[in-house]
C-alpha cells in the first residue's frame, strides 16, 4: 500500500506509542533510547506521543503527548453499568482516535517494553487491543508501524494471543530484545525469519559520569530491587499466596544483610512497587535499610553503581545494574530476565521469584560476591559488545522504515497477514 505521505516530505513526522510517562522507568527509559536516537540520527525528525501519562512526557521529554485512552478510567475495575458502557464506548473512540493519530505520522515508533508478552497480569482489551488498532492502523494508512527491541513470550489466554499476534504481523518491522521473544511469535505463527535479535534498548542509553569503577573497601551497600510481585498472566489464581512468598523471602534476606552489618539499599522500578518497599522497611527497622527514590533509569544507575553487589527483580533493574557492571543477581520472573543474564555473562546467578528461598538466595549472593572482581571484567567485555550491537540496531531501523530520502538503499518489509 502507498503511503498516506510523500516520502520525500521533510520533516519526517515520527510518533512514539506505549504505556509511557505512566511510573514505569523501564519503559521510559526505553523512550528516552529511541529519543536519543531520532536526535543523533534525525535531528530533523518532528516527534510526539500517544502515550499512557501524555503530562509527563510533555513535561520530561518536551515532545507533544496526546493520552492514548478517551477514557480516563480505563485501568480501573469497572463494576457498574455507566463505568461498564463508559469503557465500551472508548473502545470504540479509541479506534478512531487511534487510526487519526497515526494517519498524522510516517512512522510510528514502538520502543521497547514487552508488548508482545502477558508475564505480568494483563487483559486482552488493555494494551493488547490499543496495540492492534496501531499496527491495524498503520497497515491500512502506509504509515510505517515499528516494535524495535520489544519482548514477547507464549501467551496461554487465546484472545490476547490473538490481538498480539496480528499486532506483530501488522507491523513493518519488528525487533527483539531476546532470541526467546523471537522464537516465542514464531511458535505463535509470525514469520519472524527476517526479525532480528537486539540487546535491551536501555543499555543504549549513557553510564551517568562519575560512577565508581568498583567496588567499596570496607564492603559497601547492597542495592535490593522489589517489586509488587504477584506472579502471571495465569497465576492469577495464587497471586495472593505468591506475593506473600515473595515479600517474606525478601524481607528475610534484607534482614539477613542487615544481620552481616551490610547497609541495603530499596530499589523500585515502577510507582506500584511503593508499598513493598514500605513493608519491608517496617519489617526490618534497621537504620541500614533506606529507600532510594529514583525518578529514572539514569538515577537507577547510579544507585547502582555505588553498590558492591546487586539484587533485583524488575527487568530494568537489572539491565542498570549490568550496565554500569555492578555484579548482579535476578530474581526472575519471566524467561527475559534468564536471557539478560546470560548476555551479560551471569547467568548461573538466578533465583525463582516465584518461589523466594531466603536461604538459598543468601548463599547465591555470597557465591557472587566472592567472584566479583572477575565479574566486573566480564561485565566490562559484554558492555563493549551490547554497544556495538545497539548501533547495529538503530542503522537497521532508520533503513527499515525511515522515509527513502533518508534511507537511500533502503527495502522496507511489509509481511503479508
Amino acid at each position: 500500500m502507498t503511503s498516506a505521505h510523500s516520502a520525500d516530505e521533510t520533516p519526517v513526522r515520527v510518533g512514539v506509542f506505549g504505556l509511557l510517562g505512566s511510573g514505569n522507568l523501564g519503559n521510559d527509559g526505553s523512550l528516552e533510547a529511541v529519543l536519543g536516537y531520532l536526535r543523533a540520527e534525525h535531528p530533523e525528525a518532528v516527534v510526539d506521543a500517544l502515550c499512557g501519562g501524555p503530562e509527563v512526557v510533555t513535561a520530561r521529554y518536551r515532545i507533544p503527548a496526546t493520552r492514548l485512552h478517551w477514557y480516563r478510567g480505563e485501568y480501573r475495575t469497572a463494576s457498574r453499568a455507566g463505568a461498564i458502557a463508559a469503557k465500551g464506548l472508548g473502545k470504540l473512540v479509541d479506534a478512531l482516535r487511534t487510526a487519526a493519530w497515526v494517519r498524522r505520522h510516517d512512522v510510528v515508533i514502538v520502543p521497547g517494553m514487552g508488548v508482545l508478552e502477558a508475564t505480568l497480569p494483563l487483559r486482552p482489551w488493555g494494551f493488547p487491543y490499543s496495540l492492534f488498532l496501531l499496527c491495524a492502523s498503520g497497515r491500512l494508512s502506509g504509515t510505517r508501524v515499528a516494535l524495535v527491541g520489544v519482548g514477547a513470550a507464549a501467551i496461554g489466554n487465546r484472545p490476547t494471543r490473538a490481538l498480539v499476534r496480528w499486532s506483530a504481523r501488522l507491523a513493518a518491522y519488528r525487533s527483539y530484545r531476546d532470541s526467546q521473544s523471537r522464537d516465542a511469535m514464531r511458535a505463535m505463527g509470525v514469520d519472524t525469519a527476517r526479525d532480528e535479535v537486539y540487546p535491551d534498548l536501555a543499555f543504549a542509553l549513557p553510564t551517568p559520569p562519575g560512577a565508581p569503577s568498583g567496588p567499596p573497601d570496607p564492603p559497601g551497600p547492597v542495592c535490593v530491587g522489589v517489586m509488587d510481585f504477584h506472579g502471571g498472566n495465569d497465576d492469577r489464581a495464587r497471586a495472593e499466596e505468591i506475593h506473600r512468598r515473595y515479600l517474606d523471602g525478601m524481607t528475610r534476606f534484607v534482614r539477613a544483610l542487615v544481620a552481616d552489618g551490610r547497609p541495603v539499599r530499596l530499589l523500585t522500578g515502577d510507582e506500584c512497587d511503593a508499598p513493598v518497599v514500605g513493608a519491608i522497611l517496617d519489617a526490618v527497622d534497621s537504620p541500614l535499610v533506606t529507600a532510594a527514590e529514583a525518578a529514572s533509569l539514569a538515577d537507577l544507575m547510579k544507585e547502582t553503581a555505588a553498590a558492591d553487589t546487586v539484587v533485583a527483580t524488575r527487568y530494568h533493574n537489572l539491565v542498570c545494574a549490568l550496565k554500569v557492571g555492578t555484579p548482579t543477581l535476578a530474581l526472575s520472573y519471566a524467561a527475559k530476565s534468564d536471557a539478560l543474564m546470560d548476555r551479560m555473562g551471569l547467568g548461573a546467578y538466578c533465583h525463582p521469584a516465584r518461589e523466594v528461598d531466603a536461604d538459598r538466595l543468601l548463599e547465591q549472593f555470597r557465591a557472587l560476591e566472592q567472584r566479583s572482581a572477575l565479574l566486573r571484567r566480564t561485565l566490562a567485555e559484554r558492555n563493549l559488545v551490547t554497544a556495538g550491537q545497539l548501533a547495529d540496531q538503530f542503522t537497521a531501523l532508520t533503513a527499515a522504515v525511515f522515509p527513502a530520502a533518508d534511507r537511500p538503499h533502503a527495502h522496507v518489509r511489509q509481511e503479508t497477514p
